[in-house]
């Protein structure tokens, strides 16, 4: 017989329990399937997570009718789906419901493990996503969507933008179990009115069926309804941590254990009415809380954190459109370091890419006519003309934002961070003592009330809501008045800064209304070549010459080169053509060196362009008062022509360089950071890049045009330049918003530890209290954050 049975547990997959071909896999005395099963077992059991089968019998159970995946070999479907795909590597986003912990994010990240034609894998928890680079000439989608449900983690695949699509929606499974938790509390409930009131002769004969029904409630509430907190328990300890989970997944099992013994051995009717109540509470408390964070998410991706506008053309003519108003169909032009901002064909013109926005790789793609260029690519040549096959993707571009190939090396704690892990140990030291204690006093009543009131009241969940919300809410505002800062994490850094560091030109001035004048000879056709010249930078200052030179026929560009802080060249109508700084030109250089954007023809000098440049308004008032606070620089690509100016409106200490190259705007980040200043930078993008990244805090000036740097931290409209400390000061108060939360919390969980160390606090009272608190701490923040943004005159 036993051989038998043997034989039948041997007879299916030891990881997705299907029936075994001919040929197995075998490894650690367990049969498999195929590789797949027995190279996700292999990670597991290395790793130590084999835990993973204890939850879910054949965790990774097949899909049944492989059929179904068909439509994902459809070259038309994958298109609409794949974010990006260049030679042999594509890159997709799935929304995966199953995401739920530490285990899942473990093994979600380690994909590469299973097939190694998966590059890398990067979670978002908090919407449940997983982006995937691939080799997609190694491993098709269907293949790669067949690895996923093999593993448990079955995408939900939708054609439409699945940030927006399921963000709004509550986790359906979270309702379920709320339902049933809210049904077997109830029921409990009814079945201890005899005991709360004192028991009749007639009841005193169902006193027993009473407390086997609670049993049975008591079952589905603690390994149903509470399972996701045991196994968020047992992954943390795995992994050598403790998690907010812990303690209440401990208080959960000794309640349903102390409850079996009292029901089974007849020695007290049990705490099924605690346990169900307190299940019911925790649920609802995570529903509260994982609603109004994705409503706060959803709102900043809804309206975005690009201020840009992209140049539509119709019929010829340029007009900017914000972003969110492009459609498919609508023809682009990009120019010179702009970015795509919804995926397009290319029309017209030669496009060098720099695709390190989504995949890393600095180094340009060259794209041909009638070639998909993806949302994220930035044009390094000559501007060129897209036709936009997908609608612009919000979510998709705020998530490169975010990508890690623009994260700085610092390591950054909040203030949580290093909070939490003490508050959980001192909450099971104080529980264990006040247990001891009562023990030791011989009330084994009053020791389980204590360990378990303690617990309850004391749980940190608290903590763990006051820094997302706070700083939630301060971007909310950051957004209303122009300033789009990246993640919360970004504004920890800004309320961290001591100095700040600007660039001029579009940072300090503006073109919108500047007076243009040509000094030299030109003729209608050189003013014609050097408009098609022009009219392939983003740069302020060649769209407002080439608004002024007001052409609206052009030549062809070829050999188009834009150097950063010198100059434009180019092959037009036959001649070459040059404009910038007057030191970049050799033939220029032996003409008498005045400023402006300089103009050589076939090394012929024709003049130059100068541009009285406005200056921001504000600035002499916003200077004095960060040079209160703050250690200025001023650091210009352009010539010192200005310098008085720039005196009069910086404080007399601040340091202001001229002819700066970008590579020496970064040093000079770099020396202030060695000196232990913590930096902001301010510049256009443009010029910028570099310093703009390796800042603490760097931030991109934009007036409706796209060229703001990926590795910055924030992008601010130029029209809020003179907020700039309304902002920091916001920063800086949602900082002690917390440390404020942190004290209630505290205050909170002393008042009701003090009496749960006596066993007067009854465990369910306990359970009430501490969806209150989670609820108190939120409308402090959101209250407290509104009153403040008052006070920094940043509520509207």
């Amino acid at each position: 017989m036993e051989e038998r049975h043997e034989t039948a547990i041997k007879s299916i997959c030891y990881h997705c329990g299907e029936d075994l071909p001919e040929v197995t896999h075998q490894l650690d005395d367990k049969e498999f399937c195929c590789a797949g099963c027995k190279g996700v077992y292999q990670i597991l059991s290395e790793n130590n997570l084999c835990n993973y089968y204890a939850y879910n019998q054949n965790p990774g159970q097949r899909f049944k009718h492989e059929a179904r995946l068909e439509y994902l070999d459809e070259q038309s479907i994958i298109t609409q789906l794949i974010d990006y795909k260049e030679k042999d590597s594509s890159i997709i986003t799935f929304y995966i419901p199953a995401i739920h912990c530490s285990s899942c994010i473990w093994l979600l990240e380690h994909l590469y493990k299973i097939n190694p034609a998966i590059f890398s894998s990067r979670i978002d928890f908090i919407r449940k996503q997983v982006t995937i680079t691939f080799n997609h000439e190694e491993i098709s989608l269907r293949h790669l969507v067949e690895t996923l449900i093999q593993v448990g983690y079955e995408p939900l695949i939708s054609l439409q933008d699945v940030v927006k699509e399921h963000q709004k929606g509550l986790d359906k499974t979270l309702i379920l179990k709320i339902a049933v938790a809210g049904f077997l509390m109830g029921n409990v409930m009814l079945f201890s009115f005899p005991e709360y009131f004192g028991l009749s002769g007639l009841e005193q004969q169902f006193q027993s069926l009473f407390g086997w029904l609670n049993l049975a409630f008591a079952i589905p509430a603690a390994f149903y309804c509470g399972k996701d907190y045991f196994v968020s328990a047992i992954t943390s300890i795995k992994h050598k941590h403790i998690n907010l989970d812990t303690p209440l997944a401990l208080i959960i099992a000794v309640l349903f254990l102390r409850t079996a013994f009292e029901i089974i051995f007849s020695t007290g009717p049990g705490f099924a009415d605690t346990l169900t109540g307190l299940v019911f509470l925790l649920l609802m408390g995570k529903w509260l809380k994982q609603r109004t964070y994705n409503h706060i998410s959803f709102d900043r991706d809804y309206r975005s954190y690009f201020p840009i506008a992209v140049t539509t053309l119709n019929d010829g003519k340029e007009k900017p459109v914000s972003i969110n108003d492009v459609k498919i169909g609508d023809r682009l032009w990009i120019r010179n370091g702009e970015l795509v901002p919804a995926d397009a064909i290319l029309m017209k013109g030669d496009a060098w890419m720099d695709m390190s926005f989504v995949t890393g790789e600095s180094d340009p793609v060259h794209k041909v006519l009638g070639e998909i260029i993806y949302a994220g690519g930035r044009q390094t040549g000559e501007a060129i003309e897209l036709e936009v096959i997908k609608p612009v993707s919000q979510s998709y571009l705020t998530g490169l934002w975010n990508n890690e190939h623009y994260k700085n090396n610092v390591q950054k704690q909040n203030f949580n961070d290093s909070i939490a892990k003490y508050f959980s140990l001192g909450v099971f030291l104080i529980a264990f003592s006040a247990t001891a204690y009562w023990v030791f006093q011989q009330d084994s009543h009053k020791a389980w009330s204590a360990f378990t009131a303690v617990i309850i009241v004391a749980c940190p969940c608290v903590l763990a809501l006051s820094t997302p919300f706070t700083l939630s809410a301060i971007l909310a505002v950051f957004d209303k008045k122009g300033f789009y800062v990246k993640n919360t994490d970004a504004i920890e850094q800004l309320a961290k800064c001591d100095a700040i560091v600007f660039d001029k030109t579009g940072t300090l001035t503006t073109t919108k209304n500047a007076a243009v004048s040509f000094n030299g000879s030109i003729n209608d056709l050189e003013k014609q070549i050097v408009a098609s010249l022009f009219r392939n930078s983003s740069h302020p200052l060649s769209r407002h010459i080439l608004k002024e030179l007001n052409i609206k026929d052009f030549f062809s560009v070829k050999n188009y080169v834009e150097t950063p802080g010198k100059g434009l060249s180019g092959m037009i109508n036959g001649a070459n053509v040059y404009a910038g700084s007057l030191s970049s030109n050799l033939k220029a250089s032996r003409q008498q060196a005045i400023g402006g954007v300089h103009v050589v023809i076939d090394d012929v000098y024709v003049g130059n362009f100068v541009i009285e440049q406005e200056w921001r308004p504000g600035l002499g008032t916003l200077m004095g008062g960060l040079g209160q606070s703050f250690d200025l620089q001023v650091l210009s690509g352009d010539t010192n022509k200005d310098e008085q100016q720039l005196r009069t409106i910086f404080p007399e200490k601040t340091t202001v360089r001229f002819r700066q190259s970008p590579h020496q705007k970064l040093e000079a980040i770099l020396k202030l950071q060695a000196n232990g200043k913590a930096v902001m930078m301010l510049g256009d993008g443009l010029n910028d890049a570099g310093a703009l990244k390796q800042s603490d805090f760097g931030i991109a000036i934009t007036d409706d045009i796209n060229n703001f740097t990926p590795g910055c931290d924030a992008i601010l409209k130029g029209d809020s330049l003179s907020l700039l400390p309304n902002f920091i000061n916001l920063s800086k108060d949602g900082i002690k918003i917390i440390k404020a939360s942190f004290v209630i919390a505290s205050l909170y969980n002393s008042i009701g530890i003090f009496y749960a160390v006596q066993g007067t606090l009854y465990p369910l009272v306990a359970a009430v209290l501490m969806p209150i608190s989670t609820v108190t701490i939120i409308c402090f923040t959101t209250f407290a954050t509104r009153i403040l943004a008052h006070k920094n005159k940043l509520f509207t």
